[in-house]
């Protein structure tokens, strides 16, 4: 699993490697990995190292000394290095002599000339800083054209959060100091590929992770030799309607895709997913739906007193029950339908379901509003996003970055309802279930877009189920040996 930690935590283990070394150690530690990083992204952009020509942009503190430190290491590499101190009377003086001492460029302001550089180092703003870019840096930002490598992370983006409220720096590459943080999954657009570099950090047990992609692959429920359709799973399905037939066929569809087991669905659009998936066994009401274990409810159900009476009978059951969509807009009208349920329930909202749910916008706090609902009503929660939030009540996150929007697309969000609710089905915890399903939809939104293809294209959420097998194969190949 990857880990992140937050600037406290990470404050805290660095002041006990500080008290262990010699002053300025840990500072050259951190430049000697960002130069190494800066060199190899040098080579592969320009074919070389030494002639080259990289620019600094210098703030106050730390992070601007890791850059000054790094510039000097290139210095000594044979790259013409151009430092610019946005605030020079609080610069990190060491690194500025050494940078002077190894011939580097040093000038100030904001109005600086930049050269000509072949890459840029962010070191304005470190982990300590909050809000956006201050203007000056602002203007000088907007004045780049080269691709930026940001120092621990993109400054003007918020560490714990990865929220950006002005401008910020969008880097090519982040290199991050000893541990990542929340704004290398909650932010990545802004930080591009993220180098870590081990400094040397005692960090403590991480309550916010992303699962490997070995890992959920050799986690896939897959038939034994002894399982039956029984035994892997069975999924109900409630979703679709009279007015949207397509959520229910998109959603039975996901959960006959995501496992070997058996799907039965029940709701009025039954003719309708027969016609596209025939191995679903349906009928038209939850009562004559049979024996499950576990529910998806939700998905274009509607919102009315039919749809109300079904959802509570759904809840009533000791099952795990995923609930989305119409039902999550039920749920926020009767909380008591859900709050404290003793079976495993996951809630899946997006950001404006969410703040149906809870009166709050998740924006500002994305990983701690998701964990403060599961935490309130004892349930887990999937925030949907470019980078998925799962929280359990426990207080554990689970993240998936997408790596791209490609499933921002009408009835996608369906196909992830079906995904998890099949998983959920063969026994998976609420947690589990839906990171893994949350990989697995990304990575099949990615393979539709692309089709082999370098260029991306738009697509469907119909594109996107046709290629949940295919994400299932790619992440199960990557747990053999």
């Amino acid at each position: 699993m990857r880990e992140y930690f937050t600037v406290d935590q990470v404050r805290a283990a660095e002041a006990l490697l500080l008290a262990a070394l010699p002053e300025g150690a840990l500072m050259r530690r951190a430049a000697y990995g960002l130069t190494a990083v800066v060199a190899s992204e040098l080579r592969s952009r320009t074919g070389g190292v030494a002639g080259r020509r990289v620019t600094l942009l210098v703030g106050s503190g730390d992070n601007g000394g890791d850059a000054l430190w790094s510039g000097a290491m290139l210095r000594r590499r044979g790259v013409a290095v151009r430092a610019i101190l946005l605030d020079p009377v609080r610069v990190h003086a060491a690194g500025l002599a050494a940078l002077r001492a190894a011939g580097g460029r040093v000038e100030v302001g904001a109005d600086a000339d930049l050269g000509d550089p072949d890459l840029v180092v962010d070191g304005i703003v470190g982990i300590s800083g909050r809000g956006p870019l201050r203007p000056p840096a602002a203007a000088l930002v907007a004045r780049l054209r080269a691709p930026i490598v940001a120092v621990d992370l993109p400054s003007g983006v918020d560490p714990d959060t990865g929220v950006t409220a002005g401008p910020a720096v969008t880097a090519a590459v982040t290199v991050a100091f000893g541990a990542l943080k929340p704004v290398h999954a909650l932010a990545a657009a802004h930080c591009g590929r993220v180098e870590l570099v081990d400094i040397g950090l005692d960090l403590p047990d991480a309550s916010v992770r992303t699962m490997a992609a070995a890992e959920i692959g050799a986690s896939w429920p897959m038939p034994g030799s002894a399982d039956d359709k029984y035994s892997q799973g069975v999924v109900g399905v409630i979703a679709g309607s009279a007015r949207y037939p397509g959520a229910g066929v998109l959603c039975a569809g996901a959960a006959v895709a995501a496992t070997s087991g058996m799907v039965r669905y029940a709701g009025t659009a039954a003719p309708q997913v027969l016609s596209r998936w025939p191995e679903v066994v349906a009928v038209d009401g939850f009562g004559a739906a049979g024996r499950v274990q576990a529910w998806v409810v939700g998905p274009g159900m509607g919102t009315g007193e039919e749809a109300l009476t079904v959802l509570r009978a759904v809840l009533g059951t000791d099952l795990p029950v995923l609930v989305d969509a119409d039902a999550l807009t039920l749920v926020a009208a009767e909380p008591g339908l859900v709050a404290g349920r003793a079976a495993p329930t996951l809630l899946t909202p997006h950001a404006g379901e969410f703040a149906r749910l809870t009166g709050r916008d998740p924006a500002a706090d994305r990983v701690g509003e998701t964990r403060s609902l599961a935490a309130e009503w004892g349930t887990g929660v999937l925030l949907k996003g470019r980078c998925t939030v799962v929280a359990d009540p426990d207080g554990s996150v689970l993240l998936n970055e997408a790596g791209g929007s490609a499933a921002a697309t009408a009835g996608a969000g369906d196909v992830l309802s079906g995904v998890i609710g099949a998983l959920m089905s063969t026994g998976l915890a609420p947690l589990t279930a839906a990171a893994m399903g949350a990989r697995a939809h990304s990575l099949a939104a990615n393979l539709a877009a692309g089709q082999g293809s370098g260029t991306a294209a738009p697509i469907s959420a119909d594109a996107l189920l046709s290629q949940v097998r295919a994400a299932v194969r790619v992440l199960r190949a990557q747990a053999v040996p």
